[in-house]
């Protein structure tokens, strides 16, 4: 059986689907692993390290693709490269996006996207979501405090003492928490946000305040929050004006999958702000949780704060995404592979759960 791992074609993406730690793995197990050249150079893994690994390069995407079985891949493949009956495993963003499925049901392919991976216990080591929002939550808090023109943490001098700098994070998924962990650990006063009140004790169980607007049940599936409706996202938001303005530092990480970003903070809000103040916008590739986030900009309002919208954070940390998105792979791919051959369980729960496209139909239908 041979697995292909193709170099990323998106402009900023620099990981790769498989590091060399894996793929040493999977060759002991039998598994022939071929590497696209260059395909981990931007996350300083070269191509001879594969090669020590046991892989063999491929010159270019024709040649990976030949004879290959499995294509794993961090984004989304180039679709018109895929041969037939070969299965595909990644990153695939196919809620919201029902042109995207069926283009991969009409080439033939089975595909399973690494983000429609049940949220039980035991899938923890496959989930990419959570070991990529990881690496988001903790970049963003590095990106605020190069940005802030103020220190994060409480500093006595012979001139004086300057207070510490003020962070609320808005959403205590896995990128929230680490948002608030990493903002503590330099020494800022933290305050943590959610719509969910079972939030509330993990991020206390930080060191952090959380701060309370009861917008009523809120819990979603999967461990996520619901989408509010219009009346408790205009509350939610009008409550925000006056909380957001007491901070120097807001770190935005709200989601809904397959939807458009929750509207978190209004211009009314930025406006709040004190100048030099810093927002940090998790949400950017989905329209964003601030309302003047540009994707992959960085401005500044009329009033001196900036706003960062660089999307796939963890992209600009691509040799430990890549370490830990390797790791998910595998986790998730070794359970399907018998004597040497993808033979997937379909009834398992996660098998199931992650497979969008079996042999050429289109498992989502509507929910795409």
């Amino acid at each position: 059986m041979k697995l292909a791992v193709p170099r990323e074609h998106a402009s900023n993406e620099r990981r790769v689907a498989l590091v060399p730690e894996t793929v040493a793995k999977l060759v002991k197990s039998g598994i022939s692993v071929a590497i696209e050249r260059g395909a981990g150079e931007n996350a300083a893994l070269p191509d001879a390290f594969y090669e020590k690994a046991g892989a063999t390069i491929a010159p270019n995407l024709v040649t990976l693709l030949s004879g290959a079985d499995l294509l794993a891949c961090v984004g989304r493949p180039d679709n018109a490269a895929l041969p037939k009956g070969i299965t595909v495993i990644g990153m695939l963003a196919p809620l919201g996006d029902p042109g995207f499925v069926q283009e991969l049901a009409n080439r033939g392919v089975t595909a399973f996207a690494m983000e429609m991976i049940p949220r039980i216990t035991r899938a923890q080591s496959m989930d990419a979501l959570s070991s990529q929002n990881n690496i988001a939550g903790y970049k963003a808090v590095l990106i605020a405090a190069n940005m802030l023109p103020k220190f994060f943490p409480m500093l006595t001098t012979a001139a004086g003492t300057i207070p510490p700098a003020k962070v609320l994070v808005l959403g205590a998924g896995v990128a929230g928490l680490q948002a608030i962990a990493t903002a503590r650990r330099l020494g800022a006063v933290v305050t943590g946000y959610d719509v969910r009140a079972a939030a509330k004790e993990q991020v206390q169980s930080l060191g952090a305040s959380f701060l309370e607007f009861d917008v009523g049940d809120a819990e979603g599936s999967g461990g996520y929050a619901k989408e509010l409706t219009p009346e408790q996202a205009a509350a939610q938001r009008a409550f925000m004006v006056e909380n957001i303005g007491k901070n120097d530092v807001v770190v935005t990480t709200a989601l809904v999958p397959g939807k458009r970003a929750p509207l978190l903070v209004s211009e009314d809000a930025v406006k709040a702000m004190a100048p030099g103040s810093v927002i940090v916008d998790l949400a950017a590739e989905a329209g964003g949780n601030c309302a003047l986030t540009k994707r992959d900009e960085i401005v500044t309002s009329a009033n001196g704060v900036t706003i960062v919208g660089t999307a796939n954070l963890p992209a600009t940390m691509p040799q430990h995404a890549s370490q830990l998105y390797s790791r998910n792979i595998y986790a998730l791919l070794t359970p399907m592979i018998h004597d040497g051959a993808f033979t997937p369980d379909f009834n398992d729960e996660i098998v199931k759960g992650a497979c969008i496209v079996r042999d050429g139909t289109n498992l989502l239908g509507g929910q795409a």
